[in-house]
């Protein structure tokens, strides 16, 4: 078929609405040679997969990444950081000799300590110390590397959230999926290199927190749903069978690569790769959610069909997650919101951790299990955490803890990460590091270095510079590797 016949259509903008019914607004793209989908264009230019596989900077501990982003910053005074002393200071105001330096989002300067009611014990041969709150999760102390140090530059949700996942609180710059997709391809052949699961509300950054920025869109994150189509409109509309879909993917594909060869765009070779991509899923997709084939056991270890919207909605997510990694992706994130408890701490935070322990330990054992766990690189965390300070009560509910964003809590598992092992040692209040400080591009470029990227390397030329994920910093943290 000559391209050049479709140079007369008076409206491409309408034929592109006719013919890519049932595909949405889809930009994430499939590899397509495999299947000889890849053209030749004269001039020496091809129409390629910008997702293939690549080879790391370095030999690479992980593979993949399943990220479990807590939005909102859980309280890790309440859950993974015990300070005894807080009680003996409980509805005391902080001297003035600790306050230097200390950024609050809405608390004033004379709030009061609050101690936490949550009980701490140690687990495992490592002794680390979770709280009661935590049962699951602590079953995993040997495999897990709990951070306690944690610091970022950002007092406040967006500007906090978009610096975790973004290396930088400016809009418009790519996260950190997209950087890994970049930077490595996938190794899935149906499904997007870079999935996003949620639960409950959006992120106060919403869809800002799997932007690809200012990378071609095909690295952008690809939001799945984990009950009915993965993608919306991902299904066939009425009438419409595989065989005229693939009529029509020809005929757009022949008016992208005559445009490619006019422009040598990027972004076309995003658009047709996405096209194609959207077909193989309306296969693939549907497989994905048929949870048939997982035992009964393994679905009650997960809390699939638990009682509760939010609960099984998020063990649905981690199983997926497993199920993704498995087939290819390369990076998951799970989005659980919203952690942040100005007041109702005490009932709210029992609920959301009820709702994500237990799926979240499943997921590690399963990983585990079926030994992807060592090539699997599992972060849990939010963009920052809470204050040792209470902030009084609001309408009548119980106290809660403000945006702490000088000493919070992650932890990682997996894929080259040394478990059982807690880096960094927070203030007998919690305030700030005492040893051991990782800022948020310390973590970032730690994350990368396990997938073998060089995070100084791992750049993007755009508006006359180099552009890279932990922006002018960021060290790797070496205390947190098997080796």
């Amino acid at each position: 078929m000559n391209p050049d016949l479709f140079g007369s259509l008076p409206n491409r903008r309408s034929f592109l609405g006719r013919t890519a019914a049932g595909f949405g607004s889809l930009a994430l793209a499939h590899l397509m040679a495999s299947e000889g989908l890849t053209a030749a264009i004269p001039n020496g230019n091809s129409v390629v997969n910008p997702l293939e596989p690549k080879g790391p900077h370095f030999p690479a501990t992980a593979k993949r990444v399943i990220f479990l982003y807590m939005s909102g910053g859980p309280s890790q005074i309440d859950l993974l950081d015990p300070k005894p002393a807080l009680r003996k200071w409980h509805g005391q105001q902080l001297p003035v000799s600790m306050r230097k330096n200390l950024k609050q989002a809405f608390l004033k300067p004379t709030a009061t300590l609050m101690g936490s009611p949550r009980e701490f014990k140690p687990h495992g041969q490592s002794g680390t110390e979770f709280s009661d709150y935590l049962p699951y999760t602590a079953a995993h102390a040997d495999d897990i590397c709990l951070i306690r140090t944690m610091q970022t530059d950002a007092v406040n949700h967006d500007p906090g959230e978009l610096l975790l996942n973004a290396g930088t609180s400016i809009l418009g710059h790519p996260t950190m999926g997209s950087w890994v997709t970049y930077g490595l391809g996938s190794e899935s052949q149906d499904l997007p290199g870079y999935v996003v699961l949620s639960t409950g509300s959006r992120p106060s950054a919403g869809e800002n927190n799997w932007s690809n920025g200012f990378l071609p869109s095909i690295y952008q994150g690809t939001p799945f749903m984990s009950t009915g189509d993965p993608i919306l409109y991902l299904s066939d509309p009425p009438g419409v069978d595989s065989r005229i879909q693939r009529v029509h993917l020809d005929a757009l594909r022949l008016l992208n690569e005559k445009r490619y060869r006019e422009t040598g765009d990027a972004e076309i070779n995003a658009r047709i790769a996405s096209y194609e991509l959207a077909f193989r899923m309306q296969m693939a997709a549907p497989e994905l959610l048929d949870f048939s084939q997982e035992s009964p056991q393994l679905l009650e270890e997960y809390g699939v069909n638990r009682e509760g919207k939010r609960a099984n909605s998020y063990a649905v997510n981690c199983l997926l997650a497993r199920r993704l990694v498995e087939r290819g992706v390369r990076f998951v994130m799970l989005n659980h919101a919203n952690w942040d408890f100005h007041h109702g701490l005490e009932k709210r935070l029992k609920q959301y951790s009820h709702d994500t322990d237990q799926p979240t330990a499943a997921l590690l054992k399963d990983l585990k299990q079926r030994g992807l766990l060592e090539e699997t690189l599992v972060l849990w965390g939010g963009e920052f955490g809470r204050t040792p300070m209470g902030e009084p009560e609001i309408h009548g509910g119980e106290p809660g803890r403000d945006h702490h964003p000088t000493c919070f809590s992650m932890w990682l598992a997996g894929g080259g990460i040394r478990g059982g092992q807690v880096v960094g040692r927070s203030d007998e209040l919690g305030l700030y590091p005492v040893e051991d400080p990782v800022h948020v591009h310390d973590l970032q470029a730690t994350l990368l270095h396990c997938l073998g990227l060089d995070h100084t390397r791992l750049t993007y030329h755009h508006m006359g510079r180099d552009f890279r994920l932990t922006d002018v910093g960021g060290n790797v943290v070496n205390k947190l590797l098997s080796a």
